[in-house]
Order: C-alpha cells, then sequence, then structure tokens
C-alpha cells in the first residue's frame, strides 16, 4: 500500500555553485510512502503526513544557504557567538558570510542539486518516520514554465520569520502585459538581466572592511566585492557578493516592492503605454504593480 502527496511543499532557497554563484531556487515537493495499515486501517493519517514531513523539510532546508559540504572551494569556520562564516573561492568571484548557524544547510557532495539534496532529505526523513512507514520516495522538481524566469537570491531584515536570512532565494516567473498584450521580449530581456542575481537593498549596504568575515574573505576587495549587513531577530548577517552578481535597489526587496520596481525599470522602455507587472516570488505567490 502507498500513499501520494503531490507539492506537498515548496523549497525556497539559494546554493553555491561552482559555476554560477549563489543561485536562488524553487523546488517542489511530492511524496509516496509505503507500508503496512495501522490499526486505524491507515498507513498515516493525511494530516500527520502533511505536518510532520513538511516541518521538517522546513526546517532543513527551507529560506537557507544550501552549501556543498564536500566542495574544495569552501572554507568555513565556526564563531564564539555561535555563527558561521562561510567562504566560497571561485576564482575572482567568491562570496563570502557570517550568519547564524541555522541560516545554513551543509549538504554532503560536490555540488547541490536535485539528486544530492533529495539523497540528503531523504536520510534525515528516514530517521523521523513511523515504523509502519517502510518505503519513502521523495521527487524533486521544477515548476513547469512556458515563459521567461530568474534565480534571485535576498534577505528581508525586517520579516519576523526565516525571509529574514540574507540569503535564501526564488526561481521565479514574470509577466509583462503591455496595452493587455504579453510581452515576451521584454520579459526574457528582464529575466536575463536577473539572471542569478542577489538582491540587496541600499540601507543595508556597508563597507567591506566593517564585516566580521573569516580569513579567507581577504580574496575580497571593496573594488571587486560589495558588502551588505543587518541584525534581524535570528541575529547579525553579513554578506559580501562579487559586483557583477549584484543589483542594489533603493527598497526593501519583498516581491510587492520588486514588482514595483520592474515596473518603473520596464515603464521607461514602453512609453506612454500600460504595462502590468505580474512578478513572482517563487512558485504560485507574487505581486502585481501597473505603470
Amino acid at each position: 500500500m502507498k500513499l501520494f502527496v503531490k507539492e506537498l511543499t515548496v523549497i525556497d532557497s539559494s546554493y553555491l555553485c561552482e559555476r554560477r554563484g549563489m543561485v536562488g531556487d524553487s523546488w517542489l515537493v511530492d511524496i509516496e510512502m509505503g507500508g503496512e495499515l495501522n490499526e486505524m486501517s491507515m498507513l498515516l493519517d493525511f494530516g500527520r503526513v502533511k505536518k510532520l514531513i513538511k516541518s521538517i523539510i522546513d526546517n532543513e532546508v527551507d529560506h537557507k544557504l544550501l552549501v556543498p559540504a564536500d566542495n574544495a572551494l569552501l572554507r568555513r569556520g565556526a564563531q564564539a557567538d555561535g555563527a558561521l562564516t562561510v567562504d566560497w573561492l571561485r576564482a575572482g568571484r567568491s562570496i563570502h558570510l557570517h550568519a547564524p548557524a541555522e541560516a545554513f544547510a551543509f549538504i554532503p557532495g560536490h555540488q547541490i542539486d536535485k539528486e544530492s539534496l533529495t539523497a540528503y532529505l531523504m536520510d534525515v526523513l528516514a530517521r523521523h518516520l513511523p515504523d509502519n512507514v517502510n518505503d519513502l520516495t521523495l521527487t524533486l522538481r521544477h515548476e513547469k514554465l512556458d515563459g521567461a524566469f530568474y534565480h534571485y537570491s535576498h534577505g528581508l531584515k525586517k520579516h519576523d520569520g526565516n525571509c529574514q536570512r540574507i540569503a535564501h532565494g526564488h526561481r521565479s516567473p514574470i509577466e509583462l502585459y503591455v496595452d493587455g498584450e504579453r510581452d515576451s521580449e521584454l520579459e526574457y530581456a528582464f529575466a536575463e538581466r536577473w539572471s542569478d542575481i542577489y538582491l540587496g537593498t541600499r540601507e543595508d549596504e556597508v563597507a567591506l572592511d566593517s564585516l566580521s568575515l573569516g580569513v579567507d574573505a581577504a580574496v575580497a576587495t571593496a573594488q571587486t566585492h560589495i558588502a551588505f549587513a543587518y541584525v534581524a531577530p535570528q541575529g547579525r548577517f553579513e554578506l559580501a557578493m562579487p559586483r557583477g552578481d549584484v543589483e542594489v535597489i533603493d527598497t526593501d526587496t519583498t516581491v510587492e516592492l520588486l514588482a514595483h520596481f520592474i515596473a518603473r525599470e520596464v515603464k521607461a522602455q514602453v512609453g506612454e503605454k500600460f504595462l502590468k507587472v505580474v512578478a513572482y516570488e517563487g512558485v504560485g505567490k507574487g505581486a502585481i504593480a501597473w505603470a
């Protein structure tokens, strides 16, 4: 006997990649479970399935920076305050963080992909499932998109949940309507602009030498990197990113304000025509703005 749950949850996180740097992504999670019926003639109550497995996945990887624990580019260190430093030593485009430990998930392997993340979650889940569940299949997949999309990372210091973490992200479609007609050319152009981007808030920009990063962050300079820092309910977050991988905007990076930002930027290209922007934050949610 098997139970299945489609789209149990969505993992919105960012990960470190040798080629692409910091990549925001969104994975849909499907599960199947097999085992023996319990005394209620059920394998497992659906409500319990959703609550238990979703909470484990959320706690382990959602709204975190996923780091390939066995990659030679990685340096990490523990700080006296319980925070961690993470240095990703890509030649000329290194990434450096100092953040609370819960902002990271260290995934066994040399790269973050669906296979390594699935294996990690399967191992964690196997330790928490009831004894009568003896078979578990977990599938990570991307939302099927017909049009343009981009990957972005950010942090929201005013958020009282896990969105405050300075390096989490999303895989997000974009829809642009000009005088009521969808304009795919404009969509793909903006998606290219924000391909694997870090969106920083100008208010959070700080001098690079003010950060308390690991010793390996010495490769970063004010000419090559831009620095951000803020204090949120979970602690102090610090980040140094290659300048070419960042766009700094004058507001917070909530999806509502990102929709307004996109509208202002694209409006300059369409002139007097009426513009509608549908901006997504990952899967199935977002904001609409007009200009």
